[in-house]
């Protein structure tokens, strides 16, 4: 456990960024609080005893001392088109690993694209999506392929009972619309394709009790970013529930709302990857309670093991490619109910 080790939390006072530092103090951590908001940041030390450091993005100088004398930083702070690559700069300056948990294909595939050789040359450890779109989505498909090589194609499909986007949610998605413009993207042959095309509506068979639901196809998340960069699957396709979509499609959905003690709202999540390769299929599925505030485990767990040294890689590296997949899925319990179905051939 953390045993008193600094974290900075860079965007601590937004919604995930809360469940990050409170499961970073279970676990041991200090966390510190840091972002542009003085008077949020302000604010959120007083109520968990934490200190503040006021930094932003285009201030170099205010990001080393938000970083000075931790032992990590974990990125929450959208949009991370802005904020990723000038908090990777300050943890390479700080040598210390860096997090985040960005939802933005543009952003993940720019931190692969422009750092993975640097940080890997530096043996700094960069680890991008690791959040409940990435990092989760990565490691159900790692396991399901288990010890095969290569597959032919994968794909993750959600269940969302709904989908009340946060502000930074919404913050996000434009950016991410403003750079894609009129385009969409899909992962298909091994590589990025650009369409223009309405994407599909299907209908998938989740596990019960979720059964047959309608999906929109290609609905391309995080996880076809960093399953693309690891596992040889030529093919990575992601899939959403169509009344999810619709709920973060309208602008008049409320945000998440508490229905516990922990601030958890009470939207539940299925996850369903499958990987196939000739005629053989592999499945790995988990379920939970609210996408936003299980990202703080996943992310609390990732810089557990990364500073205890249970990492297989340097660099840039997916979810999958730097942690034992099946044994951090394990782990999880009680923040996710896990089926590794039997494997195929």
């Amino acid at each position: 456990m953390g045993s008193g080790q600094l974290v900075t939390v860079f965007g601590a006072y937004g919604h995930t960024g809360r469940f990050v530092v409170a499961e970073l103090a279970a676990r041991g951590y200090v966390p510190v609080a840091s972002g542009r908001n003085a008077q949020a940041l302000q604010k959120l030390a007083a109520e968990h005893g934490l200190e503040a450091r006021v930094a932003t993005a285009e201030d170099a100088a205010s990001l080393d001392r938000a970083l000075a004398g931790t032992v990590a930083v974990i990125n929450c702070a959208g949009p991370f088109a802005t904020t990723t690559a000038p908090v990777i700069e300050a943890a390479l300056r700080a040598k210390i690993p860096y997090l985040d948990v960005a939802a933005e294909l543009e952003a993940n595939l720019d931190t692969f694209a422009h750092y993975r050789e640097r940080a890997r040359e530096a043996g700094a450890v960069i680890v991008p999506a690791m959040a409940f779109f990435g990092g989760l989505g990565d490691l159900l498909a790692t396991a399901a392929v288990g010890d095969w090589t290569a597959a032919d194609e994968a794909h993750i499909a959600y269940a969302l009972s709904s989908w009340h986007p946060t502000a930074g949610t919404r913050l996000s998605g434009a950016v991410s619309r403003e750079r894609r413009g009129d385009v969409r993207l899909r992962y298909r042959g091994g590589r990025w394709e650009r369409r223009t095309d309405e994407t599909p509506t299907l209908r998938w068979t989740f596990p019960d009790p979720v059964g047959v639901r309608e999906v929109i196809g290609e609905f391309t998340m995080a996880d076809v970013v960093t399953v693309a960069q690891h596992l040889s699957i030529p093919d990575v396709t992601t899939y959403m529930t169509a009344e999810a979509v619709h709920d973060v499609a309208a602008p008049d959905t409320p945000a998440p709302a508490a229905a516990d003690h922990s601030g958890r709202s009470n939207q539940t999540f299925l996850v369903d990857a499958v990987v196939r390769r000739g005629g053989a299929e592999r499945r790995a599925t988990a379920s939970g309670q609210d996408i936003y505030a299980v990202t703080a485990p996943l992310v609390a767990e990732a810089l557990e093991r990364v500073l205890t040294g249970r990492t297989k890689t340097v660099g840039v590296a997916s979810a999958g490619e730097i942690f034992d997949a099946p044994d951090f899925l394990h782990a999880l319990a009680p923040h996710i109910a896990l089926d590794l179905h039997p494997q195929g051939a």
